[in-house]
């Protein structure tokens, strides 16, 4: 009957806080088209909305390139365009939760997401959810999520955009797109291509006397398309749909000292479509959708993994300090891979609660229970909170605090592989917990932005594949212990018609496994492979008029290479520049002229040893829009 009662309020839709429920919605002509408050179950928590400008000058690179260069988080790649997955709080790349308008687009095979094939083009808002958030995403977000959206909007006629970028080692990006919008209809459509030869130098440490050489297979070819409607109905309902279509072929770089030359072809294919009804009591929305990533390695292996979802959400406010949201998902995922075929089903049900006891307190509180193919998931509640310790008409200091519990459940391959899948195995698990303070300082010309956190998490029934007889099985074997603290800052200030800007990341991580694996393994106690304890970034801007420039460093610890912790690759710090000129030209035509310099002192490094990383690059970016 619960069920049943969510089917009927909330339609289909899925739980990632799609709803608002603010009175003078229902009465202001909306100027975009609806997206969801993120933050809105989530006092006490830590949600970063990476910066629009970054977003515009990675065009034509991928989501891991932005990450590893704009934030504290770090990405292991594999070489320029190569495999990159990320670790947050040291974390697997499996432990982050990575969505796409309100989809989950991590693989249920892989566990995890490629963020070297998703493209720039394919949103325009980026935003990282810090911390354990299972209770309210489900599976996957132990580490943090990731949310990538576009947005629409009204009433703003036509507009042609065009972009193109040239750089070293033959790169070259173009971008067309064209939006239509009046009162109540919104269209936005984009084609791009990504190219780059990747034939850059490179020191072969892997050979004697360690000669320069010039990677000869590594190149990567990308297509996609996209296509954003959406219609208000009756100011009180808004529909929505988005489709995505991306292909990329590339030529998998080897290590170094390595002649391999394998291939291996991604197609992505996403839609999603959304119904909102906006209420004078509640508000609910319909959503549903689907996925479908397919693989192909060396034109032999074919691996196909279809997702389809629909789900269902009521949200509604009593009084002034009470809000609350009731959900339902329903996902039904299909498998076609080259060693076996799998179908599963998964049901959620969650519920989510604010409650403002007074102008300083804010309290949420958030529950859910997955089920899959009849195996229950653990359940995974999470509270968090705020208090404003301090609060002026110039400075707002908040104390906020966090405990959750999360899950992962375990990918199709560690169930189904074979041989060595094995179908019991159980959920990850972890608990968590986090304090920190944030402070806001304004003034009519000047605005600091300062945020601490310290967060301690335990990640229980860790799978990892180990050698059984002539193949590999999976086993829920490790504990690993997670601790460390992350900085933000950030300011602004006018100096008369100059406007500077800084920002700054730095993230401190201990993962420290605490399970010997085998009778010989030396692994506890230590920390786990590829993943730094220091990170650090910094992005200074200037600007005026027309013309900006900006300076980006980021900095990487030492990673040690196995669980040994006995070899290590050195610590690297990189350095990138940047200059846009916005112009203007026959009144209605404006656009951008940008040159970027990325490697600016012509570093030797490595992300992952023996992957060959290029030196000082160029680019040349020119925006027209009509």
């Amino acid at each position: 009957m619960p069920l049943l009662y969510v089917m009927l309020l909330g339609g289909l839709s899925f739980g990632n806080g799609f709803l608002p429920f603010d009175r003078d919605t229902v009465d202001l002509q909306p100027v975009e088209v609806y997206s969801p408050a993120l933050d809105k179950f989530t006092h006490g928590q830590t949600i970063r909305r990476l910066d629009r400008r970054d977003l515009a000058e990675f065009q034509g690179r991928s989501l891991g390139d932005l990450l590893q260069e704009r934030s504290g988080l770090f990405v292991r790649q594999y070489g320029a365009g190569m495999l990159a997955s990320i670790t947050m709080r040291g974390t697997s790349a499996g432990h982050t939760a990575l969505f796409w308008n309100g989809l989950p687009i991590n693989s249920p095979s892989l566990g995890q997401a490629d963020l070297s094939i998703l493209p720039m083009e394919g949103f325009d808002e980026a935003t990282v959810h810090f911390g354990s958030t299972g209770a309210l995403y489900g599976t996957d977000a132990i580490g943090g999520a990731i949310h990538l959206n576009k947005r629409l909007r009204f009433s703003q006629g036509h507009q042609v955009n065009l972009q193109q970028a040239l750089g070293s080692f033959g790169r070259h990006n173009t971008r067309m797109g064209h939006a239509y919008s009046n009162g109540r209809f919104s269209s936005r459509t984009g084609i791009y291509h990504n190219f780059a030869q990747n034939n850059f130098p490179f020191i072969n440490q892997a050979k004697i006397d360690t000669p320069t050489e010039r990677q000869n297979h590594a190149r990567v070819a990308q297509w996609g398309a996209t296509q954003d409607l959406a219609w208000q109905i009756a100011g009180k309902s808004q529909l929505s749909t988005s489709i995505w279509w991306n292909h990329t072929d590339r030529e998998i770089q080897p290590v170094m000292g390595s002649n391999t030359s394998d291939q291996q072809q991604d197609g992505n294919l996403r839609w999603v479509a959304d119904y909102h009804h906006f209420g004078q009591l509640f508000s609910w929305n319909a959503k549903t959708g689907l996925i479908r990533d397919e693989l192909i390695f060396n034109e032999a292996s074919r691996n196909l993994v279809t997702q389809y979802f629909m789900g269902g959400e009521a949200e509604g406010k009593f009084g002034e300090a009470w809000e609350t949201k009731s959900g339902v998902r329903f996902t039904l995922i299909e498998g076609k891979l080259s060693t076996y075929a799998a179908w599963e089903n998964r049901l959620e049900l969650y519920q989510s609660v604010n409650f403002r006891p007074g102008e300083r307190w804010g309290l949420s509180l958030n529950l859910r229970q997955l089920v899959y193919e009849g195996n229950w998931a653990p359940f995974t509640p999470a509270i968090s909170g705020t208090y404003a310790l301090l609060q002026t008409e110039s400075h707002q200091l908040d104390l906020q605090s966090a405990f959750s519990r999360s899950f992962k459940v375990p990918t199709l391959n560690d169930r189904f592989w074979v041989p060595g899948g094995i179908p019991d195995l159980e959920s990850e698990k972890s608990l968590s917990g986090e304090l920190g303070l944030k402070h806001l300082w304004t003034k009519s010309d000047f605005q600091w932005e300062t945020q601490v956190t310290y967060f301690q998490m335990k990640v229980d029934n860790w799978i990892i594949w180990l050698p059984n007889g002539s193949f590999w099985s999976p086993s829920n074997i490790r504990e690993v212990h997670n601790s460390g603290v992350e900085s933000f800052v950030k300011g602004s200030k006018s100096l008369g018609k100059w406007q500077i800007e800084a920002q700054a990341d730095y993230a401190w991580n201990r993962a420290i496994n605490r399970t010997n694996v085998t009778e010989n393994d030396r692994s506890q106690g230590k920390q786990l492979p590829y993943t730094p304890e220091h990170k650090f970034q910094v992005t200074g801007r200037l600007g005026r008029g027309s013309l900006s420039t900006y300076v980006n460093t980021h900095w990487v610890g030492e990673r040690f290479i196995a669980t040994d912790n006995v070899s290590k690759l050195s610590a690297y710090q990189l350095w990138n520049w940047g200059g846009t000129y916005a112009w203007t030209a026959f009144g209605k035509m404006k656009g951008d002229l940008g040159l970027q310099i990325n490697n600016l002192f012509n570093t030797d490094y490595q992300v992952l040893r023996l992957r060959a990383m290029p030196g000082r690059n160029y680019q040349i970016n020119l925006t027209i829009n009509l």
